[in-house]
């Protein structure tokens, strides 16, 4: 194994690692200039988690030589090999670094012009006779790129930063957005706080406001062109399809055979003893995973073998590589797979590839008493409440709502649309929840109706009520619990209007399931063997009988939801035990036939993710929040997007435009329709700025009720 002196402190720590190229060497790069890249070099990377678990990065300039990359390359294959080959390997290209990247840099990147072989070294910019132009482009991802010093690299919509050493101005176009400014003051703080050690000073300047320190390094002041839209935005709103090859190289030179034409693909197409590329070249993203058992000249070359797809692809040059040993797979890759599940172990690799914002996502049990000061446990099991409030039902009918008898509630009927409307206290206020129930067998009438509904519904009430709109059979939890201790029983058809039931001579199976959150919830599947699930119990009715069966995993409280929906059904019941059927018992479910027998892990819980919705450049774009995000990712003049995995929210901000409300509620379902692991039809909830409910701010770590009474534009000016 090849060792460099450098690697003798690599990954000692917790934290980020940076070293430049220079003379086909490695050199540290000093811990204060983190975040600025030289665009003619090539740097390595290293991120060490606390598990640990470790992520490499090969970075790459735009101008960097053919030598230096070559170099960066192979000392990446060293230290992975250093390492064990347990880490996450990246080539980053300029400009086109992957959010695990971007997300180490928080207040953003700067990319200085030159580099070593023009003798531009790191040095501690406490000099003070520093010139440079900065210009700052982006809204979740902040990217300072040297330019030009002169006017003619100024546009009216963005915000520039001219570094003089002991000045730094942040100039705004008049066309800039707030929420740029913030991410540009963000930026100017981070250069006078790291780079100048403190010792500088922080000036705003507006255009067409410019003191004469400015027009004395710029010269006079043109006419700045106009706001330019942003040439590369690139459609991140959910990966588009891959293709899945397997490398082999049997024969000594790499060949690579087609597993599956397109996502989503299943987990066990993946076999441990050979290397993967997952090709999503569309989105400029190629990933290699090293099977465990592969043989190690294979895993070695996985790096090069990704190169050399590019190419033969003819994919661009800015493509992103990943090369993931197995246990170590980021969010990224895992969403091609439609079932994709990690080892459920304690200490196995999914707690040592906790990066970032998975570290956060402890599992936490669900405990309704403390529901009300424990906001993570609200978000992560989707509850505001224990369900105790005030329930209002309406069917959706002829254009009308009219009221459900109370007698029915937690019935819903697949042929029917539903408003539910629920009423609770928070600390004094009254908080409101509308969730909209669309049934799959309702007329296209009823389900433009039911949204237009719930908005007339909201309105009245003051447009201060959280909206849920349920898609049947995707029920969250917390509306599973508003009946009073009783299963929420869902019919796959028919309406609860009077006769409006299925005939009781047919033959029906309702499968029983708990949520983590012990709410229960009774649907009706089609009847047959193959729709049984060994963690679950079931009621199946027939002309002349009914049974309930128990699943090995079935819980006492879904046992008792069983017995609840045969008293709502009619009849006497017979218990069966899965494995002790009798004949009568498979007969009546149309034959014997395999089901689900392995048992599920419940407590998945999959890693965040936040995006924006914005169409400030003229189109609606989405694009992802890099690292862990906070509340103050929430840009407040755009509507927001949280991903948690069984749920959509959207969050809309208080200076959002038209466009953006209008054009999101599209995009979310956008968003989960095109999901590549296939999930669709999740509950989408629609919430406003200052009206967040703890299902949603749980995903936050220290949730501030009070940040936006303040500008807070105003608050980092103070920091100037």
């Amino acid at each position: 194994m090849v060792s460099h002196k450098e690697f003798e402190t690599a990954g000692k720590a917790p934290g980020l690692q940076i070293w430049r190229i220079e003379n086909m060497d490695l050199k540290p790069v000093p811990k204060n200039l983190y975040g600025n890249f030289y665009t003619g070099d090539a740097y390595l990377l290293l991120y060490t988690t606390t598990a640990p678990s470790y992520y490499i990065h090969m970075w790459m300039g735009n101008e960097c030589s053919q030598d230096e990359s070559g170099a960066a390359a192979i000392f990446s294959t060293q230290l992975d090999d250093f390492l064990g080959s347990g880490p996450v390997q990246f080539r980053e290209v300029q400009n086109n670094e992957s959010l695990t990247f971007l997300g180490y840099f928080k207040s953003g990147i700067k990319y200085k012009q030159g580099g070593v072989a023009s003798g531009f070294h790191h040095v501690l910019t406490n000099d003070v006779d520093v010139k440079r132009l900065l210009h700052i482009k982006g809204r979740r991802a902040i990217r300072a790129t040297e330019v030009e010093m002169s006017w003619s690299s100024f546009n009216k919509g963005d915000c520039f930063i001219v570094d003089l050493g002991k000045e730094i101005y942040q100039w705004c176009g008049s066309d800039c957005n707030r929420f740029e400014r913030l991410k540009a003051s963000q930026l100017a703080i981070d250069i006078r706080d790291n780079e100048r050690n403190g010792r500088a000073k922080l000036i705003m300047v507006e255009d067409g406001a410019e003191p004469d320190a400015l027009t004395k390094v710029l010269g006079p002041k043109s006419s700045i062109t106009p706001a330019t839209p942003d040439d590369e935005e690139v459609e991140t709103s959910n990966k588009k399809k891959a293709a899945l090859y397997m490398i082999s190289d049997a024969s000594g030179s790499m060949k690579t055979s087609v597993v599956a034409q397109t996502s989503p693909f299943k987990q066990e197409m993946l076999c441990l003893d050979e290397c993967y590329i997952l090709d999503n070249g569309v989105d400029k993203n190629v990933f290699v995973w090293k099977g465990p058992n592969a043989n190690t000249s294979e895993r070695k070359a996985s790096m090069k073998a990704a190169e050399q797809f590019i190419k033969e692809k003819n994919y661009s040059s800015k493509t992103q590589i990943q090369v993931l040993p197995a246990g170590g797979e980021t969010t990224l890759f895992k969403q091609f797979f439609s079932n994709w599940k990690d080892k459920d172990q304690t200490t196995g690799p999914t707690k040592a590839y906790t990066i970032g914002k998975i570290a956060h996502v402890e599992q936490i049990p669900f405990d309704a008493s403390s529901l009300h000061n424990n906001k993570a446990m609200a978000a992560q099991h989707n509850m505001v409440d224990d369900g105790s409030g005030k329930v209002q039902i309406w069917r959706v009918e002829g254009g009308d709502r009219v009221p459900v008898d109370p007698s029915a509630y937690g019935q819903f009927f697949g042929g029917d649309c539903y408003l539910i409307l629920y009423s609770y206290k928070q600390g004094t206020r009254e908080q409101h929840i509308i969730y909209t129930w669309q049934g799959l067998k309702s007329t296209q009438d009823e389900l433009a109706a039911s949204a237009f509904l719930t908005v007339q519904l909201d309105d009245s009430m003051g447009g201060a009520p959280v909206q849920v709109r349920v898609t049947q059979g995707q029920e969250p939890p917390h509306l599973m619990s508003l009946f009073k201790g009783k299963p929420m029983i869902i019919h796959s058809g028919g309406t609860s209007r009077k006769d409006g039931q299925t005939k009781t001579g047919s033959m029906r199976l309702f499968h029983i399931r708990q949520s983590s959150s012990r709410a229960t919830r009774a649907v009706e599947v089609e009847p047959s063997a193959s729709k049984l699930n060994t963690n679950d119990a079931f009621v199946l009715k027939s002309a002349d009988c009914v049974f309930v069966w128990k699943g090995a995993g079935a819980s006492e409280e879904e046992m008792l939801a069983a017995k609840y929906v045969v008293s709502v059904l009619g009849g006497q019941s017979t218990d069966v035990a899965e494995g002790k059927e009798p004949a009568g018992f498979w007969s009546a479910v149309g034959g014997k036939k395999e089901y689900q027998t392995s048992p599920t892990l419940r407590n998945m819980v999959k890693p965040p993710r936040l995006f924006g919705c914005s169409n400030k450049t003229g189109r609606l774009v989405v694009e992802e929040v890099p690292g862990d995000f906070t509340q103050s990712d929430l840009a407040t003049d755009d509507v927001m997007l949280l991903d948690t995995w069984d749920q959509i929210f959207l969050w809309i901000g208080k200076e959002a435009n038209e466009v953006e409300k209008t054009e999101s509620p599209k995009i979310a379902k956008d968003y989960v329709d095109s999901d590549p692991s296939g999930r669709h039809g999740l509950p989408i909830t629609t919430i406003k700025q200052g009206a967040e409910p703890p299902t949603f701010t749980g995903w936050f770590q220290a949730w501030d009720p009070h940040m936006w009474d303040t500008d807070p534009l105003e608050r980092i000016r103070a920091h100037f």
